[in-house]
């Protein structure tokens, strides 16, 4: 649904999805392979002629997208037919030096470190953006008054400024956790065929330093081949923001009821056989949006569970949920906005 050709500008993100792109991780395993290359030739496991041929190879390099897709049903993944093509581009005697010392999931995970840093700073954005907005509502209709409903029933006299709060005051929170989980996942990844980073021996350390910062991602203390909790941690926390949004939704469609009508809505979606009504599109979306994240949670709790130093199954269910869930993060986000700028008019004037 969120690239569906009817459907996707509802639910889905542009910019998320072209981050996690063929395209775009085919580009991020190029930057990688420079890295490591450049790398190599500063500690003398490649000589410098070998290294600078192997980065202008890949700088020019123009894979294969179709062969790459149809080989990646046989090996799994996109790395290896990506390595036989770059190695066949370069070419002799220079091809055996090309992807030296690392595996297929140091590509992988680097590249999604790569893309989740750039739709991280999306979301900073988008956070701000959305405090901008709600503030503007609080400037301006936040002395306002409400009826306070406990349980949904009419309870005691407050003001609209007390219900944007309980929207707005989380957000800051996830702006500040965001800080944190963005460091641990935007990482290096280089472990070498069993995460022991054996071929590189003493250097392995300075060599992952020196790649880095070409990728201007941390360094961590070791490799995190099947330590995936930091990802969970993340998916946590694009939950945590979409049930924000969601609840910020489910309170805009109940203001917005015939009867209450503490808040009205400029755009509201049309129906097909009462044409009187204003439906609260963007406000139901983002209920929807809260529980679709909500589900995928425990999916990524079952991607915890590698088994030994590498999993086939447990690695591709990350790479069916996270994405996902940051797309429908990005939509979310940009939806709230959209809706805080649809409200004309919110509680009643003393």
């Amino acid at each position: 649904m969120f690239e569906h050709a009817l459907l996707g500008d509802l639910l889905g993100d542009e910019t998320v999805s072209t981050a996690f792109s063929g395209e775009v991780f085919l580009a991020h395993f190029c930057r990688f392979e420079i890295a490591l290359t450049d790398a190599l030739g500063s500690h003398g496991f490649i000589d410098n002629k070998s290294a600078v041929a192997i980065i202008a190879g890949c700088r020019s390099f123009k894979p294969d997208m179709l062969k790459i897709r149809a080989e990646t049903v046989i090996d799994g993944l996109a790395v290896p037919a990506f390595a036989r093509q770059l190695k066949a581009h370069i070419g002799d005697p220079y091809q055996s030096d090309v992807h030296f010392g690392a595996t297929s999931q140091d590509l992988m995970d680097t590249a999604l470190a790569l893309s989740l840093k750039g739709i991280n700073k999306n979301f900073s954005f988008d956070i701000r953006a959305l405090n901008e907005s709600l503030q503007r509502l609080i400037h301006t209709y936040g002395q306002n008054g409400l009826i306070g409903r406990t349980r949904m029933q009419a309870a005691l006299a407050i003001k609209v400024s007390d219900r944007i709060m309980a929207w707005q005051t989380p957000l800051e929170r996830h702006q500040t956790r965001l800080e944190r989980v963005a460091s641990a996942i935007c990482v290096l990844q280089l472990g070498g065929a069993v995460g022991t980073n054996h071929v590189f021996g003493e250097k392995a350390a300075a060599i992952a330093g020196e790649m880095a910062t070409s990728l201007e991602l941390g360094n961590p203390a070791k490799q995190w081949h099947t330590e995936r909790d930091n990802l969970v941690d993340y998916a946590n926390w694009l939950s945590l923001v979409t049930g924000t949004l969601g609840k910020m939704g489910q309170d805009f469609c109940l203001m917005a009821q015939q009867g209450i009508d503490d808040v009205v809505l400029t755009g509201g979606g049309s129906s097909s056989a009462m044409p009187h009504k204003q439906n609260p599109i963007a406000a139901e979306t983002l209920v929807t949006l809260a529980r679709f994240n909500a589900v995928q949670i425990s999916a990524m709790h079952q991607a915890l569970v590698h088994e030994q130093e590498r999993s086939g199954s447990a690695w591709a269910l990350e790479w069916m949920i996270l994405p996902k869930m940051c797309e429908a993060t990005a939509c979310a986000l940009k939806t709230a906005t959209r809706l805080a700028g649809q409200v004309s008019g919110m509680g009643q004037q003393h």
